[in-house]
C-alpha cells in the first residue's frame, strides 16, 4: 500500500481567518486558518487548514476567492489545560485558487486504515443510528493518525460489528460539529469536533487485517 495514497482530502472552499504561524521544521514554516466550506445544507464546515510558507507565497487570503486545497487528514496530540487533546487539521500538499464557482463536490476524503478502538453504535433523539470509530491511518516513518470517523443508517449498523484491528477504507466529507460540554452547573463551553462523515466504506477480507508496523 502506497502511504501517500491512503489518506487524501480535498476541500474547496474561502479562507475566513488570517494566517497565524504554527511552527517550524528543518527551517521551514508552517501556518495554520481556518477555511468556510458549503455544504448542500444551510450549515457551512468550518475546518483548519496547515500549510508551508513555501505554498503561500502567491496566494492572496483577503480577496476571498475560492482556493483548494489538497492534502491529508492529519492528527496531533496537544495538551490543553493539563490534559492531552486530539488535535485534527488538513495538512496541504498544494494550493491553488479554484476558477469555477460552480463547485458540485467541495469537501472530499479517502482513508484507507484500521479499526483502533471499539466501535460505539447509538441513536439520535431524532431516531438516527450511528457508529463511531476512531481509524488508524499509517504515515512514513512509523507515526499513524487517529481519526474520528461516523457511519450512518445501515453503514452504522454495518460497521457496529467490526473489531480492533479490521482493516477499512472510507469515502467522505470532513465536518466540523459545535457542542457543548459543562464546566460547572451553570457553566457550558462551546467546542468543536472535526470528524470524517462516512457515505460510502468498504471492509477488507481479514487477511488483508494487519496493521502495517506490526
Amino acid at each position: 500500500m502506497k502511504v501517500i495514497e491512503n489518506n487524501a482530502a480535498t476541500v474547496i472552499g474561502r479562507p475566513c481567518s488570517d494566517l497565524e504561524f504554527s511552527h517550524e521544521v528543518y527551517g521551514e514554516g508552517f501556518y495554520v486558518f481556518k477555511m468556510n466550506i458549503p455544504r448542500l445544507s444551510s450549515h457551512d464546515d468550518v475546518l483548519p487548514i496547515t500549510i508551508s510558507e513555501r505554498l503561500i507565497v502567491n496566494l492572496n487570503f483577503d480577496d476571498q476567492k475560492l482556493i483548494k486545497v489538497e492534502g491529508q487528514l492529519r492528527s496531533y496530540n496537544k495538551v490543553i489545560d493539563g490534559s492531552n487533546r486530539l488535535i485534527l487539521t488538513i495538512f496541504a500538499r498544494d494550493i491553488i485558487e479554484e476558477e469555477s464557482q460552480d463547485v458540485t463536490n467541495p469537501n472530499q476524503i479517502f482513508l484507507d486504515g484500521y479499526i483502533c478502538k471499539q466501535p460505539i453504535y447509538r441513536t439520535t433523539p431524532f431516531g438516527r443510528e450511528i457508529t463511531d470509530m476512531l481509524v488508524a491511518v499509517n504515515r512514513p516513518y512509523r507515526k499513524s493518525d487517529y481519526i474520528p470517523c461516523i457511519a450512518w443508517g445501515r453503514n452504522a449498523r454495518y460497521s457496529q460489528k467490526m473489531k480492533v484491528g479490521d482493516r477499512i477504507k472510507v469515502w467522505g466529507r470532513i465536518q466540523s460539529r459545535e457542542y457543548q460540554k459543562k464546566l460547572e452547573e451553570e457553566v457550558v463551553l462551546k467546542k468543536i469536533a472535526y470528524e470524517v462523515s462516512i457515505s460510502k466504506m468498504k471492509v477488507l477480507p481479514e487477511e488483508n487485517n494487519r496493521l502495517e508496523d506490526e
